[in-house]
């Protein structure tokens, strides 16, 4: 069972989507942005609305209007998409075990409790670890590693594909 949500995955793909070959911000219909990864459009027009709400995107009104990053893809974490869509998770909760003892008859001794419990503990610690690294990757960073393993002519498809859909020739 996965801890985040597929909406984390479609909308870190989605905001990636969103910056071209040379890191430049492109404004995207949540339409194009489900077609182009073939994801549920339905699913991803929710997942927008989380980020919008969070302030990673704007939408733009009119014909053909779409989306834009609110700010920098240099300056949108991965942490920050996680917490837009799936809110504040906490990787573990302690559930007190260490009290909960046959031998104790519902009356832990003050031993037991003396202190953080140390699961929780090492629990806490991973989560704060992994918000650490997912705070420090960016949606820039995420799609400059992406265009440095796509041939040269992926940007170029991709920039094509665009335009078939934007002039009305997609098929």
């Amino acid at each position: 069972m996965a801890f985040y949500s597929s909406g984390v995955e479609y909308g870190i793909h989605s905001l990636m989507s969103m910056v071209d070959a040379k890191g430049n911000a492109r404004e995207m219909s949540v339409r194009e942005m489900a077609e182009l990864q073939n994801v549920p459009y339905d699913y991803l027009a929710k997942v927008f609305t989380r980020l919008s709400r969070a302030g990673l995107v704007v939408s733009s009104e009119g014909k053909g209007g779409g989306f834009r990053l609110a700010r920098g893809a240099e300056l949108i974490s991965v942490l920050d998409v996680v917490r837009a869509i799936d809110g504040d998770k906490s990787l573990f909760e302690c559930r007190e075990v260490r009290q909960r003892m046959a031998l104790f008859a519902d009356k832990p001794p003050a031993w037991v409790c003396d202190g953080p419990c140390g699961v929780r503990s090492v629990m806490d610690n991973a989560q704060q670890r992994m918000e650490e690294e997912l705070a420090r990757s960016t949606i820039l960073d995420l799609s400059r590693v992406m265009f440095r393993k796509a041939p040269e002519s992926f940007p170029i498809e991709v920039n094509a594909w665009l335009g078939e859909r934007r002039s009305g020739k997609a098929g």
